[in-house]
């Protein structure tokens, strides 16, 4: 999950998916094929990099057994009310049965609500519009000179004036409306109903349909009529976007939903896209209806998926009052529930149809399915509905598509790369963690494992010491009043682990930042001790999901980097550049690039508005300073309701996109926490000034950032992060005792060495050492103990030759001190 706003309420429960992908490994791809890979934007070849690799390895038990755990996982499901929690899937699915007669029923209802919408639409006057281009371009016409008309010109229609090629390489497009025409009403459109994929699809990085609302900008169905002039319109593809993508992997959806219907008779739930795919959960009866999936189903759904792309079965959206869509549901109990707990009486929605699919969805979609040229079934699982174990059990199976076979094929051989990275593989495999049922969700660091652990922690106080940090310790437990103050109580609790001492609630905490409240306040501070930083590794825990734990990216105990800058409003651009310079020197470190992505104030932000405008302005200054204007990109309305924040997305080896660092800034807590600062002022009113309060973190959650840089290297710790530096190899037990004095030697200077003094052959002990990762084997033979010195090898077996102990130890401290 992303890391962001850690410091202000604990991680959210839903799943990323993390596909992993090698475009540098592309030597054994067909050149054109690689090529194809290496020429779409990283943007897109990041949300490619999930896994099923991950899934498919040792993976966590509870999530392959659809163990949730009790609270409800928001990926899995919309959330409703507790009261919905019951079995509701009774006998709407007994066996498995091809083209159940319910589907003809259900084609039927919607043929009829059709037929009346088309008698409103034709109650709509087509007025005379125009549609602007981004480059300024405004058309009001088709090639062949007739005019654009609301309720009947398309953005299919706008792209073919243009060009075929863009219409038909177009998948949705992004429209910003100069204004409706007077006979549109949003509410008559079904555009005010809520989304039911809303909390299933929070891993994507989209807003609400998309949609700046002030602006009317929103995606919009390539194949739908417009409703007013367009003041900018935007042809989104697959390669270039990834609101694109995500209406390619939602179409996707549909697609395998219309499979399981006509294979098996499902009774689908929600099937929504992912940053790299999607899935589609349905009731397929309890455990004796002999519904569930297995990889036998994978060739038949494949199959069938095929013949529905070969019919380019169009997009069809409607929209329905909620009394016709319960009539068009019937018979399902899960999209039954969905229509009446989340779309109030009286009002309307949507649904789109492909094919025999009928959908309850807000779209939009791409115009066919003959658009989807490469399916491929990927996994199944089982899950619960909305992710309570109380709740029906169902069948989840996931899918990836593109729009050219290429890219499957790619997709696939990075899928096996993937499988050798995995830091779940890794870490057992080189005796670094182990987990255990009896505490799920948090680690037991090995001794080689805990090497890495304190080296990362040891580097970033390093730069603590450097950059003007003080490290405080705060309690691991508090009373519960501590999080009600903070706001922390009201919203997430459910993800605190709280217990009773002499009849008060206490709680664990799940973040630092009120302790660091408390320790600002416990004395009088003056605005010459600003800006105060402080930093804490203190232990957090969090409540996560049994079914949402996975591996180490998604733990209950774990630790951070976490700090917290205390400074004057005037201070903000210094402290926050500082912050970048330190994010840059860390990942720099690692090997790894980064973007920056500045977050403003959302709708529901809190605070005083000129606040907000001059702290946003603030930080737009610094990351020009840092990055160089054009080096970072806005994200309108995305900031927490407590402050602007920075969004920082760093690429490993892989080309993956991981959020672990953070810059954010907070005006609430110092609100809540009535945090002051005396400003040295004697004017009445102004003697005392509330602080700002910067949150950061470089590496996030250690333990995440330590399965990150597993998969990063591959394994292959560099030296300074190795937990196995130095193999002493003697070639005859006679040289054992010499090997064992440079061992110890090698030890004394902090550098991890062993002996191996095993009955193995010396090219058997070579070759150990090399599996195990050891960055150098000492060769040692009689040669080497009279001159005083090893034979040097990597572990990529280049031999390099003899060298003095002194001088190979200067060349490892050297090695340590630059983080090489």
């Amino acid at each position: 999950g992303k890391l962001h706003e850690q410091c202000a309420q604990p991680h959210n429960t839903q799943q990323k998916a993390k596909i992993a992908t090698m475009a540098s490994e592309a030597a054994s791809i067909p050149e054109e094929v690689a090529s194809l890979w290496k020429s779409l934007d990283p943007d897109v070849r990041a949300a490619l990099i999930e896994s099923e690799s991950k899934n498919d390895a040792s993976g966590d038990k509870a999530a392959k057994a659809g163990q949730q755990g009790r609270r409800a996982k928001a990926s899995s499901g919309p959330r409703m009310d507790d009261s919905s929690a019951s079995l509701i899937g009774g006998t709407s699915f007994l066996k498995r049965e091809a083209n159940p007669e319910w589907i003809k029923v259900r084609g039927d209802v919607y043929d009829a609500i059709k037929a009346k919408r088309e008698e409103e639409l034709n109650g709509k006057v087509p007025v005379d519009i125009e549609v602007t281009m981004p480059d300024g371009k405004t058309l009001t016409a088709d090639k062949e000179g007739n005019k654009y008309q609301a309720w009947r010109t398309t953005p299919f229609d706008v792209a073919v004036t243009i060009s075929r090629g863009l219409a038909d390489n177009s998948y949705v497009a992004r429209v910003t409306y100069t204004a409706y025409v007077s006979d549109y009403d949003a509410a008559e459109d079904g555009m005010d109903a809520v989304d039911t994929l809303a909390d299933s699809m929070g891993d994507l990085e989209v807003s609400d349909d998309a949609a700046d609302k002030t602006k009317m900008t929103m995606l919009w169905d390539m194949t739908r009529p417009l409703v007013g002039s367009v003041s900018k319109m935007e042809f989104l593809k697959f390669q270039d976007d990834q609101d694109a993508r995500t209406a390619f992997w939602h179409s996707s959806a549909h697609v395998l939903g219309e499979a399981l219907e006509r294979l098996y008779g499902s009774r689908l739930t929600i099937g929504p896209p992912l940053a790299g795919g999607f899935y589609y959960d349905s009731y397929m009866g309890d455990g004796n209806s002999g519904g569930a999936f297995n990889e036998d189903d994978y060739k038949p759904v494949e199959a069938e998926v095929a013949k529905i792309v070969k019919q380019k079965q169009k997009f069809e959206r409607l929209v329905v009052t909620k009394e016709e869509a319960l009539e068009m549901f019937s018979g399902n109990p899960f999209k039954e529930q969905i229509i009446s707990t989340k779309i109030p009486d009286g009002t309307r929605t949507t649904v789109y149809r492909c094919g025999d699919l009928v959908d309850l969805c807000r779209g939009p979609h791409v115009p066919n399915t003959g658009r989807i040229k490469a399916f491929a079934a990927t996994r199944h699982s089982a899950t619960n509905w909305l992710g309570d174990t109380e709740n029906d059990s169902l069948q989840r199976m996931y899918g990836i598509s593109f729009p050219d076979k290429k890219m499957l094929k790619v997709w696939k051989e990075n899928q096996e790369k993937a499988k050798e990275r995995d830091h779940r593989r890794i870490a057992q495999k080189q005796d670094l963690v182990m987990f255990h049922d009896l505490s799920a969700g948090s680690a037991f660091w090995l001794p080689h494992g805990a090497r890495i652990y304190n080296k990362l922690i040891n580097f970033i106080k390093e730069h603590y010491w450097k950059r003007g940090y003080d490290e405080i310790i705060t309690p691991n437990v508090y009373n519960l009043d501590l999080w009600h103050q903070s706001g922390h109580a009201m919203h997430y609790k459910d993800a605190m682990f709280c217990f009773d001492v002499e009849g008060k609630e206490w709680a664990m905490k799940p973040m630092n930042c009120p302790g660091h409240c408390l320790v600002f306040a416990g004395k009088i501070r003056s605005y010459r001790d600003l800006p105060i930083r402080f930093a804490d590794f203190g232990v957090l825990h969090r409540n996560e999901l049994s079914g949402a734990l996975s591996g180490l990216t998604r733990v209950r105990r774990f630790q951070q980097d976490d700090a917290h800058i205390f400074c004057r409003e005037d201070q903000i651009e210094d402290e926050v550049i500082g912050a970048l310079d330190f994010m840059k020197s860390v990942y720099t470190t690692f090997g790894m690039t980064y973007k920056l992505e500045l977050s403003t104030r959302p709708k529901k932000a809190l605070g005083d508005v000129e606040l907000w405008d001059r702290a946003e302005a603030a930080l737009a200054r610094a990351m020009d300073a840092f990055a160089g204007k054009g080096g970072w990109k806005e994200n309108p309305e995305d900031g927490a309701f407590y402050g602007p924040k920075i969004d920082i997305k760093v690429m490993d080896a892989m080309e993956r996109v991981h959020q672990c660092a953070t810059i954010q800034l907070d005006f609430q807590l110092p609100i809540r926490f009535k945090l002051e600062y005396n400003t040295g002022s004697r004017e009445k009113g102004k003697e005392f000034a509330r602080p700002v309060m910067v949150h950061r973190a470089m590496l996030g959650s250690v333990e995440r950032m330590f399965a990150v840089l597993c998969e990063h290297y591959g394994g292959k710790w560099p030296f300074w992060l190795s937990p196995r530096q130095v193999m002493l190899i003697p070639v005859h037990k006679d040289w054992n005792d010499y090997c064992q004095e440079v061992r110890d030697k090698l030890h004394s200077e902090g550098i991890y060495a062993d002996v191996d003094l095993s009955k193995a052959t010396f090219q058997k002990k070579v070759r150990n050492a090399q599996v195990d990762q050891y960055n150098f084997q000492l060769v040692v033979g009689g040669e080497e103990v009279k001159n005083g010195t090893v034979n040097i090898r990597t572990r990529d077996n280049k031999v390099e030759g003899e060298k003095k102990v002194d001088d190979l130890i200067a060349y490892l401290k050297e090695l340590q001190a630059e983080h090489k």
